[in-house]
């Protein structure tokens, strides 16, 4: 089983940067496909970015599509989402999740095992 901590939520203006980050402990981390997700108050979980367990193959919903991206060290057991441009519409909670795969290198937001306890994102001035 993979443990997940994300970190580096906080309080950003509009039009700023902000860096998340997504610690796993267990093993085999490069066996895993990553996701983040994020919920808003009053709305439901939303997926907006996947990456392979290569790093190679990357989706992004078009909510996010040009403004974030999403990268993995695997030698450092880390999932990183980098997002710019951000809107106050991008206030939530972000989570990252992780699923095992087999030989296929792609990635997909569905059917996650392994979720971290979030990090809150507050885009205001």
């Amino acid at each position: 089983q993979l443990r997940l901590v994300e970190s580096g939520g906080g309080l950003v203006q509009p039009g700023g940067s902000l860096r998340l980050s997504c610690v796993a402990s267990g093993n085999r981390f490069d066996r895993y496909r990553l996701s983040w997700f994020r919920q808003a108050p009053g709305k439901e979980r939303e997926g907006i970015t996947c990456v392979s367990k290569s790093g190679s193959v990357k989706d992004y919903a078009d909510s996010v599509k040009g403004r974030f991206t999403i990268s993995r060290d695997n030698a450092r057991n880390t999932v990183y989402l980098q997002m710019n441009n951000l809107k106050p519409e991008d206030t939530a909670v972000y989570y990252c999740a992780a699923r095992s795969t087999g030989l296929a290198d792609y990635c997909t937001t569905d059917d996650m095992s392994n979720w971290g306890k979030g990090t809150l994102v507050t885009v205001s001035s």
